[in-house]
């Protein structure tokens, strides 16, 4: 068995961490958020409950599709190529006088219908472009237009508003700076469409993120819809900005300053009953009333028989956010906590703090929106944010493939084992409409399984993330079968796929090969959820090896972003593409990786694991390794992850990757460390001892531990802090670089996606591959060859790394 190393990046909406500022009205707080991450080494095991550990990282950009059609983003991506490249030039007509924009309807009562529609793309984003015709658009039919005595702003397409800023406007500016002017031209739209002094509304169904909500938070009035699909969130700090349309100013504005920097701070998304609740809606309808209230509406406010009713602060409220004491204790318990949960590694909170702070200093005029705009384009000159943008171009890269179509639409999926791994891939599925059939030997193990998926689903349904009739939906999607029924041969004759997630036992696995090609169709696809034994091992003397393949899912599989994707040789393209179609359609970011041992995240692990080791030999104290690859910007250190996840569970990985192809790559260290602590019983967290003993949240090293680590110690070099960070980071870095001269990854952004969302490589760096560009291929090269001279041949670069440093080549053009 192989163990996995994965890190949740979902939120992908955040988790909020739940501490701050009491708010003596609701008993609430400023809840100040990063991202709750889940970083786990686990077991293969389908009859196990295995351990993993929870870890703060701040988040990176959030993709969620909804089949393709909404990005929540503040800056969503039109394509994986240029818009430049591909697009045909627009020709106005009269029926389509606009290229983003429906003609103009008026009422006979005078309200002016704006509707926002990209014809060419699935989703509306504020470009350039759109900026540009919308003044145009303004200017020709509204602002010297006498008969227009309302103004409602809405989407032709049904379930989206707007997603978002296009991330190729952004991305093609070489100098930064230059967005400022184009800032500021579109904030002078929004002021000139105030001075025509007629109500505005928007009226929203779907997304609303970002420069999208921007656009609603200059309307006078917002309506949105109930729609599972519609919510409204700034999400700018995902990519290291912040809103530059005048959110930083207009949000606290309309919401108070905790609620505003709660959503600023986290870019949280906010539902719709919610955001009326919060006083950032004013009205919540069915979508299928959604423009004749919107109209409605507008027609009553300009007549003055509707005004908007904002919501009071409570008393408490306003002493805290209504005077310079108040705002004092708010700003000094934000500071604290954002600095903790960043660790100074990420500007944009801070910058997002700085613009708020600087307009409540200046509430008159125009110099806040100024400052802020300022701000934006310095954050967009970061690496940091150049890192997260990066990121998030990568995951929608992530959602297309070149196979081809599946073969039949899936409807059904089976999976094999109901432990933790075959449960979680259950629940994902069913979630997403697949009708699953979950089967284990005998009712007690499926009824964990069941109850595992049952337990999730009611955190849900208990938090308001689903409503009761999902709950029973879902419920109805799963069906429990057992070896012990022979019910179950009937039920798989009509799976389209089959996930199984067993034991990693190779005769186990080509026996359920065998089994399951005796009774399913001729085009259902098998999938093997294998960690460490090779595809093309459990497809040898299959029936139909060309529908074999490896879906390899991070533990707990619901958290987790990532799916490798390995195909064996002889694996049909209609195989890789239903796969992918699946993977997808869990929520899964999909890479496709080769068919080697560790295939791409647990290979780079090994290097990583036994550089660990070799440092511990070299004097390195725990507490230092940890903290030196914290204030690297990972999310937990090597030794609290052991811990937290099974010293023997991170010794296994160790040792087969040690027996495994990677030569000198896996030497310079003593994995037997790890081994000689499991002998003793010393499996970590969950046995109360590991490197660290645990008593209850306090952890600390004891003096059996110390000394045992202590007769490791071959010398104690007394290294500082940034050699322990290069020597362990190359080590990962070199070996993905490695991956991708192998061809066991397609190019540097899978190999970005991969270990950033496969073992939490630092987000704000952007993956090994861009951390090389910013940091420089060639000064890294000569960091390992000086390792190499001081150390030994574990740390020769591999040949692409020399290659691109002799030419002075990046992995990324942009």
């Amino acid at each position: 068995m192989l163990c996995r190393l994965s890190v949740s990046t979902r939120g992908v909406a955040p988790r909020l961490a739940t501490r701050g500022i009491r708010n003596p009205s609701t008993s609430g707080i400023v809840r100040l958020s990063v991202a709750t991450h889940t970083s786990s080494l686990i077991v293969n095991d389908s009859s196990s409950v295995n351990h993993f550990a929870s870890h703060r990282l701040f988040s990176t950009a959030s993709v969620v599709s909804d089949a393709g059609k909404s990005a929540p983003s503040s800056i969503a991506k039109n394509d994986s190529l240029p818009p430049a490249a591909t697009k045909t030039p627009f020709v106005p007509s009269a029926d389509r006088k606009y290229e983003f924009f429906t003609n103009v309807e008026i009422t006979d009562t005078g309200v002016a219908v704006i509707k926002f529609d990209n014809k060419t793309k699935p989703v509306n984003t504020i470009s350039f472009a759109l900026s540009k015709e919308a003044q145009q658009l303004w200017k020709n039919e509204i602002q010297s237009n006498s008969s227009v005595k309302a103004v409602v702003f809405t989407s032709a397409k049904p379930g989206m508003f707007i997603a978002g800023a296009d991330i190729y406007d952004i991305k093609s500016l070489d100098n930064k700076q230059d967005v400022i002017p184009v800032i500021e031209e579109g904030l002078e739209f929004f002021q000139n469409m105030k001075k025509k002094g007629v109500p505005l509304v928007a009226a929203i169904d779907g997304p609303a993120m970002g420069g999208g909500l921007e656009w609603a938070l200059w309307c006078d009035y917002r309506i949105c819809t109930d729609s599972s699909k519609t919510k409204l969130s700034l999400p700018e700090v995902k990519l290291g900005l912040l809103p530059g349309f005048g959110g930083t100013q207009n949000l606290p504005a309309l919401i108070g300053l905790q609620n505003a920097m709660d959503m600023m701070l986290t870019g949280k998304e906010i539902r719709p009953d919610k955001a009326k609740k919060m006083g950032l809606v004013d009205l919540v309808v069915a979508p299928q009333s959604l423009q004749q209230v919107a109209i409605d509406c507008a027609e009553q406010l300009a007549n003055g028989t509707l005004k908007p009713k904002r919501k009071p602060k409570s008393l408490p409220n306003r002493l805290l956010e209504d005077n310079k004491i108040g705002q004092y204790i708010i700003w000094n318990q934000i500071d604290k906590m954002v600095q903790k949960m960043t660790a100074g590694k990420y500007p944009a909170p801070f910058a997002i703090i700085d613009c708020v702070k600087y307009g409540l200093e200046h509430p008159k005029g125009n110099a806040k929106f100024k400052h802020e705009r300022e701000q934006f384009a310095k954050l967009a000159a970061t690496p940091e944010s150049e890192s997260l943008i990066g990121i998030f171009d990568g995951m929608t890269k992530m959602k297309k493939h070149q196979f081809g179509d599946v073969a039949l639409p899936v409807k059904t999926v089976a999976v094999t084992g109901a432990g933790l791994m075959g449960a979680g891939i259950a629940q994902v599925s069913a979630e997403k409409g697949f009708h699953v059939l979950l089967k284990d030997r005998n009712d007690e193990a499926v009824g964990r399984g069941q109850s595992y998926i049952r337990d999730n689903w009611q955190k849900k349904l208990s938090r308001k993330r689903m409503t009761q009739y999902s709950f029973n939906t879902n419920m109805s999607n799963v069906t429990p079968l057992t070896d012990t029924n022979p019910v179950w041969q009937k039920h798989f004759s009509r799976c389209d796929v089959v996930v199984e997630a067993v034991f990693e036992d190779l005769s186990l696995k080509k026996k359920i090969v065998a089994d399951v090609e005796s009774l399913t169709p001729d085009h259902c696809i098998f999938a093997t959820n294998t960690s460490a034994i090779p595809i093309r091992d459990i497809a040898e003397g299959a029936k139909r090896p060309e529908n074999i393949i490896g879906m390899h899912y991070f533990s707990p599989v619901p958290s987790m972003p990532l799916l490798e994707i390995i195909p064996h040789e002889g694996t049909s393209d209609v195989a890789k593409a239903t796969a992918f179609e699946v993977g997808t359609k869990q929520g899964k970011t999909c890479i496709i990786v080769k068919d080697v041992p560790g295939f791409y995240v647990n290979r780079c692990l090994g290097p990583y694991l036994v550089e660990v080791s070799a440092l511990v030999r070299d004097g390195v104290t725990l507490e230092k390794l940890d903290k030196a690859l914290t204030n690297f910007g990972m999310p937990v250190g090597p030794i609290t992850l052991a811990d937290e996840v099974g010293i023997d569970v991170t010794s296994h990985v160790a040792t087969f990757l040690s027996n495994a192809d990677l030569g000198a790559r896996m030497s310079g260290g003593d994995v037997s460390l790890m081994r000689h602590m499991v002998e003793k019983g010393w499996l970590g967290k969950k046995t109360g001892q590991g490197f660290y003993t645990h008593k209850g949240k306090k952890k600390e090293i004891n003096s059996e531990v110390q000394a045992f680590v202590k007769s490791f110690v071959a010398q104690d070099r007394k290294l500082d802090e940034k050699e322990i960070q290069d020597r362990i980071i190359s080590r990962f870095v070199n070996e993905a670089v490695k991956c991708l001269e192998d061809e066991i990854i397609e190019d540097p952004v899978v190999g970005d996606i991969g270990l950033v969302f496969g073992t939490g490589f630092a987000p704000f760096r952007g993956g090994p591959f861009r951390y090389l560009d910013q940091v420089g291929v060639a000064g890294y090269v000569e960091m390992m060859m000086r390792f190499t001279d001081r150390y030994g041949a574990q740390f020769e670069p591999c040949d692409m790394m020399k290659d691109y440093a002799r030419s002075n080549k990046k992995f990324h053009s942009k």
